[in-house]
């Protein structure tokens, strides 16, 4: 594996929004649900988990994306590229969309959520792997300490 170095810097498909993040990355997930598949137009979702206060972000951001089951969006104005994911609950953590960062070939991802909505064809190989999420917080931190220490 290659060491990651932060900081980790992206942006915006348009270059508005500004992104930097000064830790290193708290777990990586491929979601297969429907609404990540809608949102991205792809199969799966890829998210970056970080600690909030080492997120930042600069340009104009807009919430949206309905929002359900506790979870906040957050878009460029501009060109309304996806940034990140707020969850309640969860305040201390932000789901970045791994692709807004400039090198995102490091971040691999470690577990897969929400199989039991993935299309057949799609295979990512990861360490983890659920048919919805993980069942608890406790399970949640032992995926984090896991990925912390691969």
């Amino acid at each position: 594996m290659v060491a990651l170095n932060p900081p980790f810097v992206g942006s915006c498909l348009c270059g508005s929004v500004q992104v930097r993040v000064d830790a290193l990355p708290l777990l990586t997930v491929v979601c297969h649900c429907r609404g990540c598949q809608k949102f991205t137009a792809s199969a799966y979702s890829l998210t970056t988990m970080f600690p909030r206060e080492s997120v930042s972000c600069t340009g104009d951001l807009i919430r949206g994306g309905l929002g359900a089951g506790g979870k906040d969006h957050y878009f460029c104005q501009s060109c309304l590229n996806f940034i990140y994911s707020q969850i309640a609950g969860a305040e201390d953590r932000i789901n970045l969309r791994t692709s807004v960062l400039d090198d995102a070939t490091y971040f691999e991802p470690f577990v897969e959520v929400m199989t039991d909505e993935k299309m057949s064809w799609a295979t990512v190989p990861v360490r983890h792997s659920y048919a919805r999420t993980p069942a608890s917080p406790e399970e949640l931190l032992a995926l984090m300490t896991d990925y912390k220490n691969r």
